[in-house]
C-alpha cells in the first residue's frame, strides 16, 4: 500500500468497500493468462503497440551544435555527440500514453461488471482515452473537466463528445485537473454500486498508483528492449515530464534496478517560482494529503492546497504519484524544473528539427533535455570523467500536440522566435 511513507489510502469510510473490490479483482486478474492475453491484443492490434523509439538525428545534431558553442575548450579529437531517442507514444492510438492505463482498467471494469465509467481529465488525453475504452467496450461514460480546461482544449472537448462521452464542466475552485478530481471522486462515491472509476495517473489511493503503473510499464519495457536491439546497451539518462507522473513512472519503473540509467522527471515551472504560478511539486512541495494518499503537495502552513499554474493543462496539479516522491526521497530518481517559456521554445525547436509537433507536456522533458546537455555536470560527467562520446538519452514522448495547436497559435508568441 505504501512506497516507502508515501501512497495510503486516505478516503472516506465510504470508499473502503469498492477499493477492497477492486484491489482483489485486480490481484486476481492481473496474471490471468485470458486477462493478459485479451489486454496484450488490444494493445497490439488498437492501441498500435510497440510504439517506435525513433533516434531523433537532426534534434540530437542541434544540441550538438549548441554545446559546441558554448564550449571552445572542447577537444576537436573527442567531441560529444548525445545521441537523442524519442519514445512515440504520441503514435498511439488517440494520440497519448493515456490509451495503455484505460485498455487495461476498462477490461478490468467490464470483468468487475461494472456498467459505467467516470473519469477526471485536465489535457484532455486521458479523457479521451476513457471514452474511447467505453465506446469499444459498450460502456457509459462520464468525464468531469475544468473550464479552464476546457476553454484550452476545445478539440479534446469535441472528440470525447463525438465518443458518445457525457462532459461535465466543473466550475469550482481554479476549474482544472484538481477541481476535476474532486468532483469525480464525489460522483463515484454516489454510484459505487454500478460505476468503475477510471483514474488517469498514477496517484489516488492505494491500489490506484500500483494499477496504473503497472498498465504503463509496457512503455518501459519495450524501451530497453528497443534501446539494447539498437545501441547494445541500456540507455545513460531517460526524460519524462511529470504532473501525477504516469508516462514518467511507465518508463522509469523497468529500469529503476539499472543503477547505470540516469532517471529524470520534468516539472512545470510555469510563469516563475512563486505561490501559484508554477506547479513544480517534487521541487518545492511539502508531504501532505490529497486525493486519497499521501504524497508531495504544494500547500500551505496549514495545509490547504496552494493554487498552481503551467502552460501545459497536464500538468498544472498541486500533487505528483507517492512512487515518484519516494524515488525522490532515496535519490533514484531526479526532478528537474521547466518554465513556460522553455516549453514553448522546445515545442517549437522539435518541430522545426524533427517535423514531430510535441505535446506542451511532452515539450518540458524536451527543453530539460536541452538544458541538461548544455550544463557543465553533463559536460563533465560525459565528457571529462566518463569519456562517454556519445551519451544516450531517451525521452518519453508522451503525447502530440495536435490538441496544443489552437493555444499556442492564439497566444501569438511562436512563430516570430
Amino acid at each position: 500500500m505504501y512506497f516507502g511513507e508515501f501512497g495510503g489510502r486516505y478516503v472516506p469510510e465510504t470508499l473502503i468497500a469498492p477499493l477492497n473490490e477492486l484491489e482483489e479483482a485486480y490481484n486476481s486478474l492481473k496474471d490471468e493468462p485470458d486477462f493478459k492475453k485479451e489486454l496484450n491484443e488490444v494493445l497490439q492490434n488498437y492501441v498500435g503497440r510497440p510504439t517506435a523509439l525513433y533516434y531523433a538525428k537532426r534534434f540530437s545534431e542541434a544540441l550538438t551544435k549548441d554545446i559546441k558553442e558554448m564550449d571552445n575548450n572542447i577537444d576537436s579529437d573527442f567531441d560529444i555527440n548525445p545521441k537523442v531517442y524519442l519514445k512515440r507514444e504520441d503514435l498511439s492510438h488517440t494520440g497519448a500514453h493515456k490509451i495503455n492505463n484505460t485498455v487495461g482498467q476498462g477490461i478490468l471494469a467490464k470483468k468487475m461488471g461494472k456498467k459505467k465509467i467516470v473519469a477526471e481529465t485536465g489535457a484532455g488525453q486521458h479523457g479521451v482515452a476513457t471514452a474511447t475504452v467505453a465506446a469499444r467496450l459498450g460502456l457509459e461514460c462520464t468525464v468531469f473537466m475544468g473550464e479552464e480546461d476546457i476553454s484550452r482544449q476545445g478539440l479534446n472537448v469535441f472528440r470525447m463528445k463525438l465518443l458518445g462521452a457525457n462532459v461535465e464542466p466543473v466550475k469550482t475552485g481554479s476549474k482544472t485537473l484538481k477541481d476535476a478530481t474532486n468532483e469525480a471522486i464525489r460522483y463515484w462515491v454516489s454510484n459505487v454500486s454500478d460505476t468503475y472509476y477510471l483514474l488517469g495517473s498514477a496517484v489516488g489511493p492505494h491500489p490506484y498508483p500500483t494499477i496504473v503503473r503497472d498498465f504503463q510499464k509496457v512503455i518501459g519495457h519495450e524501451t530497453k528492449t528497443q534501446i539494447n536491439d539498437v545501441e547494445g546497451r541500456n540507455p545513460d539518462y531517460i526524460v519524462a515530464c511529470v504532473g501525477g507522473g504516469s508516462n514518467a513512472i511507465g518508463i522509469m519503473h523497468p529500469f529503476i534496478d539499472d543503477d547505470e540509467v540516469e532517471l529524470i522527471g520534468v516539472e512545470a515551472g510555469g510563469e516563475k517560482i512563486e505561490r501559484g504560478c508554477h506547479a513544480a511539486v517534487l521541487n518545492y512541495g511539502t508531504a501532505g494529503v490529497l486525493h486519497g494518499s499521501k504524497s508531495y503537495l504544494l500547500q500551505d502552513r496549514e495545509g490547504q492546497i496552494e493554487p498552481v499554474h503551467s502552460i501545459s493543462a497536464g500538468l498544472d496539479y498541486p500533487g505528483v504519484g507517492p512512487e515518484h516522491s519516494y524515488l525522490k526521497d532515496i535519490n533514484r530518481a531526479k526532478y528537474g524544473v521547466v518554465d513556460d517559456k522553455e516549453a514553448l521554445d522546445a515545442f517549437k525547436l522539435l518541430s522545426s528539427t524533427e517535423g514531430i509537433i510535441p505535446a506542451l507536456e511532452s515539450a518540458h522533458a524536451i527543453a530539460y533535455t536541452k538544458k541538461m546537455v548544455q550544463s557543465k555536470e553533463f559536460l563533465d560527467e560525459n565528457l571529462y570523467n566518463k569519456k562517454n562520446k556519445e551519451p544516450l538519452i531517451v525521452i518519453n514522448l508522451s503525447g502530440r500536440g495536435d490538441k496544443d495547436v489552437e493555444q499556442v497559435s492564439d497566444m501569438g508568441v511562436l512563430l516570430d522566435g
